[in-house]
Protein backbone atom coordinates (compact mmCIF):
# COMPACT_ATOMS: atom_id res chain seq x y z
CA UNK A 1 0.00 0.00 0.00
CA UNK A 2 1.16 3.43 -0.81
CA UNK A 3 0.60 6.91 0.69
CA UNK A 4 -0.33 9.72 -1.13
CA UNK A 5 1.41 12.45 0.18
CA UNK A 6 1.51 16.25 -0.45
CA UNK A 7 4.72 17.20 -1.66
CA UNK A 8 6.31 19.55 -1.18
CA UNK A 9 6.68 22.51 -3.63
CA UNK A 10 8.76 25.28 -2.77
CA UNK A 11 10.61 26.96 0.66
CA UNK A 12 7.77 29.25 1.10
CA UNK A 13 4.53 26.83 0.57
CA UNK A 14 3.38 25.09 3.69
CA UNK A 15 0.23 24.56 2.93
CA UNK A 16 -2.57 23.97 -0.35
CA UNK A 17 -5.82 23.37 -0.75
CA UNK A 18 -6.92 20.15 -2.53
CA UNK A 19 -9.27 21.99 -5.59
CA UNK A 20 -10.24 18.80 -7.03
CA UNK A 21 -9.67 15.06 -7.00
CA UNK A 22 -9.34 14.35 -11.04
CA UNK A 23 -9.36 10.52 -10.21
CA UNK A 24 -12.59 8.83 -8.37
CA UNK A 25 -12.44 7.19 -4.97
CA UNK A 26 -12.17 3.27 -6.00
CA UNK A 27 -10.73 3.73 -9.70
CA UNK A 28 -7.65 1.89 -10.68
CA UNK A 29 -4.21 4.22 -11.64
CA UNK A 30 -1.71 4.07 -12.82
CA UNK A 31 1.76 5.88 -11.99
CA UNK A 32 2.57 8.73 -13.25
CA UNK A 33 -1.28 9.84 -14.07
CA UNK A 34 -2.56 12.81 -12.54
CA UNK A 35 -4.65 12.26 -9.30
CA UNK A 36 -5.32 15.26 -7.97
CA UNK A 37 -5.33 19.25 -8.33
CA UNK A 38 -3.62 21.26 -5.25
CA UNK A 39 -4.17 25.10 -4.99
CA UNK A 40 -1.09 26.81 -3.60
CA UNK A 41 -0.69 30.52 -3.03
CA UNK A 42 1.18 30.84 -6.33
CA UNK A 43 0.27 27.73 -8.41
CA UNK A 44 -2.60 25.10 -9.44
CA UNK A 45 -0.55 21.93 -10.21
CA UNK A 46 -1.80 18.70 -11.12
CA UNK A 47 -0.46 16.11 -8.70
CA UNK A 48 0.69 12.54 -10.29
CA UNK A 49 0.61 9.28 -8.49
CA UNK A 50 3.69 7.60 -7.64
CA UNK A 51 2.73 4.44 -8.38
CA UNK A 52 -0.08 1.86 -9.59
CA UNK A 53 -3.09 0.86 -7.51
CA UNK A 54 -6.74 1.34 -6.58
CA UNK A 55 -7.37 4.91 -5.14
CA UNK A 56 -8.63 5.13 -1.36
CA UNK A 57 -9.61 9.15 -1.17
CA UNK A 58 -8.96 9.62 2.49
CA UNK A 59 -9.25 14.08 2.31
CA UNK A 60 -12.31 15.50 0.83
CA UNK A 61 -11.77 18.32 -2.03
CA UNK A 62 -11.90 22.11 -0.80
CA UNK A 63 -10.01 20.83 2.43
CA UNK A 64 -7.12 22.82 3.57
CA UNK A 65 -4.01 20.35 3.77
CA UNK A 66 -0.60 20.64 4.82
CA UNK A 67 2.85 19.91 3.32
CA UNK A 68 3.64 16.24 4.30
CA UNK A 69 -0.01 15.15 5.13
CA UNK A 70 -1.61 11.89 4.06
CA UNK A 71 -4.88 12.39 1.67
CA UNK A 72 -5.29 8.92 0.85
CA UNK A 73 -3.75 5.61 -0.19
CA UNK A 74 -3.19 3.50 -3.64
CA UNK A 75 -3.94 -0.15 -2.74
CA UNK A 76 -2.42 -3.11 -5.02
CA UNK A 77 -4.56 -3.86 -7.35
CA UNK A 78 -4.05 -7.47 -6.72
CA UNK A 79 -5.72 -7.36 -3.18
CA UNK A 80 -9.39 -9.37 -3.33
CA UNK A 81 -12.28 -8.07 -1.78
CA UNK A 82 -12.39 -10.12 1.31
CA UNK A 83 -9.22 -8.67 2.23
CA UNK A 84 -8.98 -4.97 0.93
CA UNK A 85 -13.23 -4.50 0.75
CA UNK A 86 -12.24 -0.64 -0.10
CA UNK A 87 -10.81 -1.59 -3.41
CA UNK A 88 -13.94 -2.35 -5.01
CA UNK A 89 -14.40 0.08 -7.84
CA UNK A 90 -17.25 2.27 -7.23
CA UNK A 91 -19.75 2.92 -10.37
CA UNK A 92 -18.96 6.29 -11.74
CA UNK A 93 -21.83 8.70 -11.04
CA UNK A 94 -23.41 10.65 -13.82
CA UNK A 95 -23.12 14.38 -13.67
CA UNK A 96 -26.55 14.75 -11.61
CA UNK A 97 -25.84 12.35 -9.20
CA UNK A 98 -22.30 13.73 -8.53
CA UNK A 99 -24.13 16.87 -8.02
CA UNK A 100 -26.93 15.34 -5.28
CA UNK A 101 -24.13 12.92 -3.52
CA UNK A 102 -24.57 13.75 -0.05
CA UNK A 103 -21.00 11.96 1.06
CA UNK A 104 -18.58 14.62 0.40
CA UNK A 105 -16.19 12.71 2.03
CA UNK A 106 -16.72 9.75 -0.94
CA UNK A 107 -17.23 12.62 -3.96
CA UNK A 108 -14.11 13.75 -5.85
CA UNK A 109 -14.53 17.41 -6.74
CA UNK A 110 -13.62 16.96 -10.54
CA UNK A 111 -16.47 14.64 -12.51
CA UNK A 112 -16.30 13.01 -15.50
CA UNK A 113 -17.82 11.81 -18.58
CA UNK A 114 -17.67 9.60 -21.54
CA UNK A 115 -17.76 11.70 -25.35
CA UNK A 116 -16.66 10.30 -28.27
CA UNK A 117 -14.60 7.68 -26.46
CA UNK A 118 -12.35 9.65 -24.38
CA UNK A 119 -13.19 10.93 -20.53
CA UNK A 120 -13.88 14.87 -19.82
CA UNK A 121 -12.39 15.87 -16.17
CA UNK A 122 -14.26 18.94 -15.05
CA UNK A 123 -13.12 21.37 -13.06
CA UNK A 124 -15.17 23.05 -9.87
CA UNK A 125 -15.41 26.51 -12.05
CA UNK A 126 -16.50 24.51 -15.45
CA UNK A 127 -19.07 21.98 -13.32
CA UNK A 128 -20.92 25.03 -11.42
CA UNK A 129 -21.04 27.09 -14.91
CA UNK A 130 -22.39 23.62 -16.53
CA UNK A 131 -24.83 23.33 -13.10
CA UNK A 132 -25.97 26.87 -13.55
CA UNK A 133 -26.54 26.70 -17.14
CA UNK A 134 -28.24 23.44 -16.72
CA UNK A 135 -25.81 21.77 -19.68
CA UNK A 136 -24.21 18.48 -20.20
CA UNK A 137 -20.56 18.16 -20.52
CA UNK A 138 -20.79 15.17 -23.14
CA UNK A 139 -22.43 17.88 -25.63
CA UNK A 140 -20.13 20.37 -25.54
CA UNK A 141 -16.68 19.83 -27.86
CA UNK A 142 -13.43 19.56 -25.68
CA UNK A 143 -10.20 21.37 -26.56
CA UNK A 144 -7.73 20.89 -23.51
CA UNK A 145 -5.31 18.98 -22.56
CA UNK A 146 -6.05 15.20 -22.62
CA UNK A 147 -9.75 16.27 -23.29
CA UNK A 148 -10.44 17.95 -20.45
CA UNK A 149 -13.36 20.12 -21.12
CA UNK A 150 -12.25 24.33 -19.85
CA UNK A 151 -14.81 27.01 -19.10
CA UNK A 152 -13.68 28.85 -22.94
CA UNK A 153 -15.10 25.27 -24.32
CA UNK A 154 -18.43 26.46 -22.54
CA UNK A 155 -18.75 29.79 -23.19
CA UNK A 156 -17.64 28.89 -26.79
CA UNK A 157 -20.52 26.48 -27.08
CA UNK A 158 -22.97 28.70 -25.35
CA UNK A 159 -22.59 31.86 -27.75
CA UNK A 160 -22.26 29.31 -30.97
CA UNK A 161 -25.73 26.69 -29.55
CA UNK A 162 -29.13 27.44 -30.48
CA UNK A 163 -30.34 25.40 -27.75
CA UNK A 164 -28.37 27.96 -25.26
CA UNK A 165 -30.40 28.66 -22.22
CA UNK A 166 -32.46 31.71 -22.48
CA UNK A 167 -32.07 34.51 -19.75
CA UNK A 168 -34.90 33.40 -18.48
CA UNK A 169 -33.85 29.98 -17.70
CA UNK A 170 -30.54 31.17 -16.78
CA UNK A 171 -32.45 33.12 -13.72
CA UNK A 172 -34.36 30.23 -12.64
CA UNK A 173 -31.40 28.11 -12.02
CA UNK A 174 -29.82 30.86 -10.03
CA UNK A 175 -30.12 31.19 -6.20
CA UNK A 176 -33.30 33.13 -5.17
CA UNK A 177 -31.90 35.05 -2.37
CA UNK A 178 -30.31 38.34 -4.21
CA UNK A 179 -26.98 37.71 -3.12
CA UNK A 180 -24.70 34.98 -3.03
CA UNK A 181 -21.31 33.64 -1.26
CA UNK A 182 -18.69 31.90 -2.60
CA UNK A 183 -14.66 31.53 -1.23
CA UNK A 184 -12.55 33.13 -2.46
CA UNK A 185 -9.34 30.76 -3.78
CA UNK A 186 -6.67 30.49 -2.02
CA UNK A 187 -5.09 31.61 -5.46
CA UNK A 188 -7.47 34.89 -4.82
CA UNK A 189 -6.52 35.69 -1.29
CA UNK A 190 -2.65 35.34 -1.82
CA UNK A 191 -3.26 38.21 -4.76
CA UNK A 192 -5.22 40.09 -2.17
CA UNK A 193 -2.41 39.85 0.47
CA UNK A 194 0.43 41.03 -1.34
CA UNK A 195 -1.57 43.66 -3.02
CA UNK A 196 -1.90 45.06 0.24
CA UNK A 197 1.30 44.28 1.63
CA UNK A 198 3.02 45.73 -1.32
CA UNK A 199 0.88 48.93 -0.65
CA UNK A 200 1.63 49.33 3.09
CA UNK A 201 5.25 48.10 3.16
CA UNK A 202 6.61 50.70 -0.14
CA UNK A 203 6.65 53.68 -0.60
CA UNK A 204 4.82 53.32 -4.47
CA UNK A 205 4.89 56.45 -6.69
CA UNK A 206 3.65 56.34 -10.27
CA UNK A 207 5.22 58.46 -13.06
CA UNK A 208 3.59 58.94 -16.53
CA UNK A 209 4.66 59.44 -20.39
CA UNK A 210 3.67 58.07 -23.64
CA UNK A 211 5.17 56.47 -26.81
CA UNK A 212 4.01 57.22 -29.97
CA UNK A 213 3.83 54.00 -31.62
CA UNK A 214 4.12 54.90 -35.42
CA UNK A 215 7.80 52.71 -35.97
CA UNK A 216 6.53 49.95 -34.07
CA UNK A 217 3.71 49.36 -35.98
CA UNK A 218 5.01 50.03 -39.51
CA UNK A 219 7.65 47.19 -38.28
CA UNK A 220 5.19 44.68 -37.29
CA UNK A 221 3.23 45.56 -40.53
CA UNK A 222 6.38 45.44 -42.96
CA UNK A 223 7.57 42.39 -41.09
CA UNK A 224 4.52 40.23 -39.79
CA UNK A 225 4.02 37.57 -42.53
CA UNK A 226 8.05 37.14 -42.73
CA UNK A 227 8.15 37.08 -39.44
CA UNK A 228 5.75 34.37 -38.59
CA UNK A 229 6.64 32.15 -41.13
CA UNK A 230 9.75 31.75 -40.20
CA UNK A 231 9.90 31.61 -36.34
CA UNK A 232 5.88 30.32 -35.98
CA UNK A 233 4.96 32.91 -33.76
CA UNK A 234 3.34 36.47 -34.43
CA UNK A 235 5.51 39.57 -34.00
CA UNK A 236 3.25 41.08 -30.66
CA UNK A 237 3.95 44.41 -28.94
CA UNK A 238 5.34 43.12 -25.80
CA UNK A 239 8.73 41.72 -26.95
CA UNK A 240 9.75 45.64 -28.04
CA UNK A 241 8.79 46.46 -24.10
CA UNK A 242 10.53 43.86 -23.03
CA UNK A 243 13.94 44.64 -25.06
CA UNK A 244 13.47 48.67 -24.01
CA UNK A 245 12.79 47.86 -19.90
CA UNK A 246 15.99 45.55 -20.42
CA UNK A 247 17.42 48.87 -21.76
CA UNK A 248 16.15 50.68 -18.96
CA UNK A 249 17.22 48.66 -16.09
CA UNK A 250 20.80 49.35 -16.87
CA UNK A 251 20.68 52.57 -17.13
CA UNK A 252 18.90 52.32 -13.88
CA UNK A 253 19.94 49.60 -12.04
CA UNK A 254 18.07 50.60 -9.22
CA UNK A 255 15.05 49.79 -10.61
CA UNK A 256 16.38 46.15 -10.74
CA UNK A 257 17.51 45.77 -7.47
CA UNK A 258 15.57 45.33 -4.12
CA UNK A 259 15.78 46.17 -0.38
CA UNK A 260 16.91 43.21 1.92
CA UNK A 261 16.48 45.01 5.12
CA UNK A 262 19.48 47.70 5.41
CA UNK A 263 20.97 46.30 2.25
CA UNK A 264 20.42 46.95 -1.67
CA UNK A 265 20.84 44.08 -3.61
CA UNK A 266 21.58 44.96 -7.48
CA UNK A 267 20.77 41.93 -10.34
CA UNK A 268 23.07 41.62 -12.75
CA UNK A 269 20.54 39.70 -14.99
CA UNK A 270 16.95 40.60 -16.09
CA UNK A 271 14.30 38.25 -15.41
CA UNK A 272 11.40 40.01 -16.51
CA UNK A 273 7.69 38.73 -15.43
CA UNK A 274 4.90 38.81 -17.52
CA UNK A 275 1.67 39.42 -15.87
CA UNK A 276 -1.21 37.16 -17.67
CA UNK A 277 -4.60 37.09 -16.67
CA UNK A 278 -6.41 33.75 -16.35
CA UNK A 279 -9.22 32.46 -14.72
CA UNK A 280 -8.05 31.96 -11.48
CA UNK A 281 -6.37 35.44 -11.30
CA UNK A 282 -3.51 37.16 -12.05
CA UNK A 283 -0.18 35.51 -12.33
CA UNK A 284 3.17 36.36 -13.47
CA UNK A 285 5.63 33.92 -15.56
CA UNK A 286 8.89 34.96 -15.23
CA UNK A 287 10.60 35.15 -18.82
CA UNK A 288 14.58 34.24 -17.88
CA UNK A 289 17.60 36.06 -19.09
CA UNK A 290 15.62 38.52 -21.14
CA UNK A 291 19.17 40.44 -21.95
CA UNK A 292 20.28 37.51 -24.11
CA UNK A 293 16.80 36.86 -26.06
CA UNK A 294 16.57 37.76 -29.79
CA UNK A 295 12.64 39.40 -30.69
CA UNK A 296 11.68 36.18 -31.71
CA UNK A 297 12.87 34.27 -28.93
CA UNK A 298 11.03 36.27 -26.80
CA UNK A 299 7.75 35.89 -28.44
CA UNK A 300 8.11 31.98 -28.51
CA UNK A 301 8.89 32.16 -24.42
CA UNK A 302 6.29 34.83 -24.05
CA UNK A 303 3.28 33.13 -25.91
CA UNK A 304 4.66 30.02 -24.31
CA UNK A 305 4.14 30.64 -20.90
CA UNK A 306 0.80 32.66 -21.25
CA UNK A 307 -0.50 29.81 -23.26
CA UNK A 308 0.51 27.65 -20.31
CA UNK A 309 -0.31 29.94 -17.41
CA UNK A 310 -4.27 29.54 -18.50
CA UNK A 311 -3.88 26.27 -18.81
CA UNK A 312 -2.21 25.65 -14.98
CA UNK A 313 0.68 23.69 -16.78
CA UNK A 314 3.04 26.42 -15.05
CA UNK A 315 5.90 25.16 -12.49
CA UNK A 316 6.32 26.97 -9.48
CA UNK A 317 9.63 28.25 -10.11
CA UNK A 318 8.86 29.39 -13.40
CA UNK A 319 6.53 32.32 -10.99
CA UNK A 320 9.28 33.09 -8.67
CA UNK A 321 12.57 35.09 -9.15
CA UNK A 322 11.61 38.29 -11.28
CA UNK A 323 13.51 41.40 -11.14
CA UNK A 324 10.67 43.62 -12.79
CA UNK A 325 7.42 43.18 -14.11
CA UNK A 326 5.42 44.67 -17.41
CA UNK A 327 1.76 44.54 -17.04
CA UNK A 328 -0.41 44.92 -20.18
CA UNK A 329 -3.92 45.97 -19.09
CA UNK A 330 -4.18 47.78 -23.09
CA UNK A 331 -5.52 44.12 -23.67
CA UNK A 332 -8.78 44.93 -21.77
CA UNK A 333 -9.56 48.85 -23.59
CA UNK A 334 -7.39 50.44 -20.27
CA UNK A 335 -6.31 53.62 -21.11
CA UNK A 336 -4.94 54.79 -17.98
CA UNK A 337 -3.69 52.98 -14.59
CA UNK A 338 -1.21 52.94 -11.79
CA UNK A 339 0.13 49.27 -11.85
CA UNK A 340 0.99 47.88 -7.88
CA UNK A 341 4.71 46.36 -7.80
CA UNK A 342 5.30 43.16 -7.34
CA UNK A 343 6.87 42.25 -3.92
CA UNK A 344 9.69 42.08 -3.39
CA UNK A 345 10.77 43.88 -6.89
CA UNK A 346 10.98 47.63 -6.62
CA UNK A 347 9.07 48.99 -10.07
CA UNK A 348 6.28 47.81 -12.26
CA UNK A 349 5.80 48.75 -15.81
CA UNK A 350 1.72 49.40 -17.11
CA UNK A 351 1.18 49.35 -20.69
CA UNK A 352 -2.05 50.87 -22.21
CA UNK A 353 -4.45 50.62 -25.36
CA UNK A 354 -3.21 52.14 -28.21
CA UNK A 355 -4.98 55.24 -29.52
CA UNK A 356 -5.37 57.58 -32.17
CA UNK A 357 -4.76 61.09 -31.03
CA UNK A 358 -3.54 64.70 -32.10
CA UNK A 359 0.16 65.53 -31.25
CA UNK A 360 2.12 68.46 -31.79
CA UNK A 361 5.09 67.59 -34.33
CA UNK A 362 7.43 70.35 -35.43
CA UNK A 363 5.01 72.68 -34.79
CA UNK A 364 2.79 70.78 -37.12
CA UNK A 365 -0.72 68.57 -35.44
CA UNK A 366 -0.57 65.36 -36.62
CA UNK A 367 -2.71 61.96 -36.14
CA UNK A 368 -0.14 59.58 -33.98
CA UNK A 369 -1.14 55.77 -32.65
CA UNK A 370 -0.30 56.97 -28.68
CA UNK A 371 -0.21 54.82 -25.44
CA UNK A 372 0.08 55.94 -22.07
CA UNK A 373 2.78 54.27 -20.24
CA UNK A 374 2.51 54.35 -16.41
CA UNK A 375 5.90 53.15 -14.07
CA UNK A 376 4.85 52.86 -10.20
CA UNK A 377 8.48 52.38 -8.33
CA UNK A 378 9.43 52.05 -4.71
CA UNK A 379 10.54 55.95 -3.63
CA UNK A 380 12.67 54.19 -0.90
CA UNK A 381 15.20 53.13 -3.35
CA UNK A 382 14.62 55.21 -6.44
CA UNK A 383 14.43 58.95 -6.83
CA UNK A 384 12.16 61.10 -9.07
CA UNK A 385 15.48 61.93 -11.76
CA UNK A 386 15.66 57.92 -11.77
CA UNK A 387 12.27 56.97 -12.38
CA UNK A 388 12.12 60.02 -15.13
CA UNK A 389 15.40 58.59 -16.86
CA UNK A 390 14.24 55.01 -16.33
CA UNK A 391 10.24 55.73 -18.32
CA UNK A 392 12.14 57.67 -21.16
CA UNK A 393 14.20 55.56 -21.83
CA UNK A 394 11.80 53.02 -22.31
CA UNK A 395 9.91 55.69 -24.59
CA UNK A 396 13.15 56.14 -26.95
CA UNK A 397 13.38 53.05 -27.57
CA UNK A 398 9.65 52.17 -28.46
CA UNK A 399 9.77 55.76 -30.36
CA UNK A 400 12.92 54.33 -32.22
CA UNK A 401 13.38 50.72 -32.15
CA UNK A 402 15.25 49.89 -34.99
CA UNK A 403 17.90 51.72 -33.73
CA UNK A 404 17.67 49.85 -30.24
CA UNK A 405 17.68 46.60 -32.72
CA UNK A 406 20.65 47.42 -34.38
CA UNK A 407 22.17 48.01 -31.01
CA UNK A 408 23.14 51.74 -31.44
CA UNK A 409 23.96 54.19 -29.13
Amino acid sequence: MSKIIVPEIGESITEGVISAWIKQDGEQVKSGEPIYELETDKITTEVPAESSGTLKIEVAAGTTVAIGAQIGVLQPSKATPSTEPSTTPAPKPTANEVATEPVAAKRPDATRSSATGSEKVLSPSVRRLLNELQLKPEEIPATGKGGRLLKEDVLRFLAGSKDAPSGATMAKSQPAGRVTRERMSTLRQRIAQRLVASQHERATLTTFNEADMSAVLELRRNSQEQFQQQHGVKLGFMSFFVKACVAALKAVPEVNAQIDGEEIVYHHYYDIGIAVSTDKGLVVPVLRNAEQLSLAEMELGIHDLAQRARENRLALQELQGGTFTISNGGVFGSLLSTPIINPPQTGILGMHTIQKRSVVIDDQLVIRPMMYLAFSYDHRLIDGREAVTFLRTIKEHIETPGKFLLELN
